[in-house]
């Protein structure tokens, strides 16, 4: 595949440019980093900040990436830096800080330069990230505790995220330069820390600190410089089933996020499962459309389509309705027509009785009771008519209306 194609044009939309800087990175190997390089860090120089910070932030992981490319990707960013462009300089310290957390005691000749631009931070972030790096250097730099100290003025107003790197930059250089100087910055930090301030995590770790120094600096030095697993890029790294997932739906939303589409659409493996159960436990006490209500004098059978007291000669719309694949118990059992009529003996009842969905208040003196059931693995809706009049009834039918469970009528 060729990587020209993924340059950003000038017209492209913010967010496509996004994309491509996200797939150049991916793309990026030993053997076209100097082509990637070059048009990153012609976007660095462009206007939109945005877009600014994502490429020197995609030079610094291709620097973590490529180890045999780090030390281009650095110059990269010295070139970017002198620049003196300010949010260019302070995205640039950020990276340089992951770079030396991936490469430590290997790059350290640039941070005279890095110091250089000091006075211009104002970010959170970048200042964090400087503080780092003097405190993790701390021996190798001859004026640490003074530029540790220009921070010391704002402590109490710096960000948490400052003030807790500026704590332990601080510890640090007292444990690797026990001197005069160090020692009063460590008790001025300490000091503001415990006392003057609200933020609990600060407070909490200035204990730690202190009581650590206070009862044994060397089990201090065994926490605090302790040696730190390095960093790596790990945006290359998929198994290899998802991998085989995410091609196989190439064209979906589930190879954008890299995850497989059970991890964002929740409904894709819940619905089956819960429609199961709901029929599973309708199996043993029926699917009741409407509360169950008392009949007096009646007690109507659970088979499919028949009446509690007089058989129904069954239209063809109704008979198409019911979804049982079983004989038709409606059609003309005693030779009567299309019609309901009044009988004084109900028949014996076979199963407890089904609720009752329509009184025959409300239908005009027809009763109907009717429940879903599950038979043999199948699904069957039990209905019993009943005339609660002493005249013949007729003019009705059944359907199946659309239903959230996709119910319909298997068979006549």
């Amino acid at each position: 595949m060729k990587l020209r194609v993924f340059f950003c044009k000038y017209n492209d939309p913010i967010y496509v440019k996004m994309e491509k800087l996200e797939i150049m990175i991916k793309l990026a190997s030993d053997r076209n980093i100097d082509q990637v390089l070059l048009e990153f860090k012609e976007y660095a120089t462009e206007v939109d900040v945005d877009f600014v910070r994502k490429a020197v932030r995609a030079i610094g992981r291709c620097a973590i990436k490529l180890e045999r490319a780090a030390e281009r990707c650095i110059s990269v960013l010295l070139e970017l830096i002198k620049i003196k462009v300010n949010y260019v300089v302070q995205e640039a310290i950020i990276v340089i800080k992951d770079i030396f957390r991936r490469y430590p005691n290997t790059y350290e000749s640039i941070i005279a330069t890095l110091c250089e631009s000091l006075d211009t931070l104002d970010e959170p972030e970048a200042k964090a990230s400087m503080i780092w790096i003097i405190g993790e250097y701390a021996e190798r730099i001859d004026n640490a505790d003074e530029l540790l100290e220009s921070f010391l003025d704002t402590f109490p107003e710096e960000p948490a995220l400052v003030q807790l790197q500026l704590l332990t930059a601080t510890v640090k250089l007292f444990l690797k330069k026990p001197t005069e100087g160090p020692q009063q910055m460590i008790q001025a930090v300490l000091n503001n820390a415990t006392v003057e301030t609200d933020n609990p995590d600060l407070r909490d770790r200035a204990y730690i600190y202190w009581r650590l120094l206070s009862t044994d600096p060397e089990a201090a030095k065994d926490v605090v410089l302790a040696e730190k697993p390095v960093i790596s890029d790990d945006s290359n790294q998929l198994d290899s089933s998802l991998l085989d997932e995410l091609l196989a739906n190439i064209s979906t939303l589930s190879s954008v996020y890299h995850k497989p589409p059970e991890a964002f659409v929740s409904r894709v493996k819940a619905a089956p499962r819960a429609d199961d159960e709901e029929f599973a436990d309708a199996g043993e006490t029926g699917y009741s459309e409407s509360p169950s209500q008392g009949v007096d004098g009646a007690s109507p059978s659970s088979s499919t389509g028949t009446s509690s007291n007089v058989p129904v000669k069954q239209p063809a719309a109704a008979a198409a309705a019911v979804a049982a694949p079983i004989p038709d118990l409606l059609g003309d059992l005693m030779g009567l027509d299309n019609a309901l009529v009044p009988v004084d003996e109900p028949t014996a009842s076979s199963g407890p009785p089904l609720p009752v969905v329509l009184p025959s208040t409300t239908g005009q003196g027809l009763q109907i009771s009717a429940q879903l059931v599950r038979r043999d693995g199948q699904i069957y809706y039990d209905i019993s008519f009943e005339n609660g009049t002493h005249g013949v009834l007729d003019g009705f039918m059944i359907q199946f209306n659309k239903n959230t469970f996709g119910l319909a009528a298997g068979g006549p």
